[in-house]
């Protein structure tokens, strides 16, 4: 789909230089695609609720080397 938006050219380089892309293209679509990745956790987040685990970082740590 083409489209055309007026950018501010100054926040475009710094996605730019940020993200290592040399296109404007890319840097839009990898900006946009990050977006909608942190959108649907935050979504997700929402809908799980928030899970008490009591568990201390070490026992976290030892299921971590177990599930190894």
């Amino acid at each position: 789909m083409r489209t055309t938006v007026d950018l501010d050219e100054k926040l475009v380089r710094e996605v730019m230089d940020l993200l290592g892309v040399k296109t404007k293209r890319q840097a839009i679509r990898r900006s946009l695609e990050a977006l909608v990745k942190q959108k649907k956790r935050e979504r997700l987040r929402t809908k799980l609720g928030n899970l008490d685990l009591d568990l201390s970082l070490e026992e976290l740590e030892s299921m971590r080397q177990d599930a190894s």
